[in-house]
């Protein structure tokens, strides 16, 4: 568990904002983009936007984010994916789908959560 130093910026991610992948990328560019010229579409943009940012981030309504963002939503991107083929790797995509199908995967809620969890300078905490 990291510990939130009481200086740090403090951001919010506010779940009631957004019920899919699309609204939780127009909320993030929102929270952490507000000057750029550009906005979040991807899970690696978002990625990329967490690198040199220090911040507590609260998930505000996380479990309704956990809910919208969860099993069928997930099963959806990753449909959509292999029906599209090039530019993604429509094998490991299935292969993702078949393990999230198994009980072992991730949900699209869960593959965020890890992204935000993978930049030490950011702590989370989910509201």
């Amino acid at each position: 568990m990291k510990k939130i130093i009481a200086n740090k910026k403090m951001t919010v991610i506010n779940g009631s904002h957004f019920s899919n992948l699309e609204g939780f990328y127009e909320e993030v560019s929102t929270v952490f983009m507000k000057d750029a010229d550009w906005k979040v579409g991807t899970l690696d943009g978002f990625n990329d936007v967490l690198y040199g940012i220090e911040t507590d981030i609260t998930w505000k309504n996380s479990q309704k984010s956990k809910e919208d963002l969860g099993f069928n939503v997930t099963k959806e991107f990753y449909e959509n994916k292999i029906r599209q083929g090039k530019p993604f790797n429509v094998q490991l995509i299935q292969q993702k789908l078949d393990k999230m199908i198994d009980g072992n995967g991730q949900t699209l809620f869960e593959i965020l959560i890890e992204i935000i969890e993978s930049h030490k300078n950011i702590t989370l905490i989910l509201d």
